[in-house]
């Protein structure tokens, strides 16, 4: 049955590549598809034609470009999605178990054993792909391109295709996969160990200590990095003891917001900030990042972890009632350390980690350097744990399928980021964060032309702070689902993620807006040259409209 199938495979390639390469296959030749060519006319066309207000821009340019809303419609569509991922994993769940009692029913009559390839069900296996939240924005880009392929031609999907940009996700997969080490936790965790032994090593003081010093340690290994570190060390620590759904929410929602706003002190550590740092947009360097972002993020951690501890402090106390007590105070504690790992492979694990940061615009160079760590780890086996890729590779997976679908929302989200003034842009921009992923909302604001410095904070500064609230808010969240997820029985419910996020995001918000800082027009103004500002036609004042650039 295989070799018919293969066959079949075979001479259906055999018939359709000729036609598919005719039709630009291949990728010789690529243009520029005609949809991003006319998202780039846009605003010429609306400016031509007096077109203004949001609803008027976005009803015409749905109405000269249908292909744009119904990539929409599948976004929407991928985002609702998500919110059936957990119904349709405890589907699998039983679909799988009535099948394999019916499998074992039906062996013992023929007075057989049931072998695991009997259980195999096919449907239970698709139920469950289709409740695996890391793959459901891959699933729905088949939509996506099929879509693309019925409006236009092979070669559009291919020139779109190839336009797309996957460096983040390749540089998430290896992070993550660097991060999870054993050398690289070991080291992370004597590191926390350090702030913990102030409270005797107790659950209440690891749980400060993962939340607090990890998240801003992000700032300089990279949040995907600091993701994976505090995201293992609180399944480690905490989600083994099987703590109260509502403190797992909590603490998951808190992690979030907290990778989120603790990326900010540099400029290249948070992708919302890292794809506008550059002298191209909106040149911010690390110094101005820390001055202006990095007091208020602080502030922000310090708050939301300190009023979730108050709430929680009570369950944190119960925990030690669960643990030994290994200093010998008659208290539990999470003292308990780990076997020794060699210094020197220890420096090298994070010397790796280092050139990939370095490299991290760099997929060519920074692969390589994957590729040498795995060969450095099969020589010091003895020192590792087992190479678990699945995780990070579907996460990956979960980010190229969200760069895909993201590409593709700019001809609706310019004229809302364009079009509002700084207290709406910034609530609008934590929102639109909350299901389009923070970097593409940065990035889009950085396409706007003489954006003002209080607009340009507003964006900035909403993206980071809303990307706690789903999983598909900031590209690190799905790293931390996919190592926390197995603790929440059939998976993470979105709406209980949102309800564990909304505090600290209110506080973080709070800061952000309300904090005076009067540095924050000389940080933002450095681009503003003589002929943007005029492209605007004078002042800008509030409320003013501002086109946006044509360049894409």
């Amino acid at each position: 049955m295989n070799t018919r199938l293969i066959i079949l495979l075979a001479l259906l390639f055999a018939i359709f590549a000729p036609s598919a390469f005719a039709a630009g296959g291949g990728g010789h030749g690529i243009d520029t598809p005609e949809f991003v060519q006319q998202m780039d006319k846009f605003p010429a066309q609306e400016k031509a034609a007096g077109i203004d207000g949001i609803m008027a821009k976005v009803k015409f340019r749905a109405s000269e470009a249908p292909f744009l809303a119904v990539s929409t419609l599948i976004f929407v569509c991928a985002i609702i999605h998500t919110f059936f991922a957990v119904p349709l994993t405890k589907m699998a769940h039983r679909v799988q178990h009535e099948h394999d009692a019916s499998i074992r029913r039906a062996m013992e009559k023929q007075g057989l054993p049931a072998h695991a390839s009997d259980m195999v069900s096919f449907k239970a296996t698709m139920l469950h792909f289709l409740g695996e939240v890391e793959a459901i924005f891959g699933i729905w880009v088949i939509g996506l391109l099929a879509a693309m392929f019925y409006f236009y031609d092979v070669q559009a999907v291919e020139s779109y295709m190839s336009s797309v940009n996957f460096t983040e996700p390749m540089f998430v997969v290896v992070i993550m996969a660097l991060a999870s080490t054993r050398p690289v936790l070991n080291f992370a965790e004597d590191c926390l160990s350090f702030f913990a032994k102030f409270g005797k090593h107790t659950p209440s003081a690891w749980w400060l200590s993962i939340l607090i010093v990890a998240p801003i340690l992000g700032s300089f290994i990279t949040e995907p990095g600091a993701m994976t570190i505090a995201a293992m060390l609180l399944a480690k620590k905490f989600y083994r003891l099987k703590p109260s759904p509502k403190f797992a929410y909590a603490t998951l929602g808190l992690l979030f917001v907290n990778i989120s706003v603790g990326g900010v002190l540099t400029n290249f550590a948070a992708p919302p900030v890292l794809m506008v740092a550059g002298p191209d947009k909106w040149d911010l360097s690390t110094a101005e990042m820390f001055l202006h972002f990095g007091e208020k993020a602080i502030l922000g951690i310090l708050t939301s972890t300190a009023v979730y501890f108050f709430i929680f402090r009570k369950e944190l106390g119960d925990m030690s009632k669960k643990l030994a007590d290994t200093d010998g105070d008659g208290t539990g504690d999470l003292g308990q350390g780990h076997g020794p790992v060699p210094l020197w492979i220890t420096v090298v694990h994070l010397l790796f980690m280092a050139f990939t940061v370095y490299f991290a615009h760099f997929p060519q160079i920074f692969i390589l350097g994957f590729l040498f760590f795995l060969a450095f780890r099969m020589a010091t086996a003895h020192h590792q744990h087992a190479v678990n890729l699945k995780g990070p590779v579907l996460v990956g997976f979960f980010l190229a399928g969200l760069v895909i679908h993201g590409g593709l929302q700019g001809w609706w989200l310019a004229p809302i980021i364009s079009s509002l003034e700084q207290l709406p842009l910034f609530i609008g921009s934590i929102l639109l964060t909350s299901f389009n992923d923070n970097a593409a909302i940065t990035f889009l604001a950085s396409q706007v032309d003489g954006l003002p410095a209080d607009l340009k904070y507003a964006v900035l500064a909403g993206a980071v702070t809303g990307g706690g609230l789903t999983v598909i808010a900031n590209a690190p969240n799905p790293a931390g689902q996919a190592l926390l997820g197995k603790f929440f029985g059939d998976g993470v419910s979105p709406g209980k993620l949102l309800g564990g996020a909304i505090v600290p995001t209110l506080i973080v918000a709070l800061y952000m807006y309300l904090m005076p800082d009067d540095g924050i027009d000389e940080m933002f103004s450095k681009d503003l040259s003589p002929d943007k500002v005029e492209s605007i036609e004078g002042p800008v004042a509030p409320g003013t409209i501002i086109e946006e650039s044509t360049g894409h």
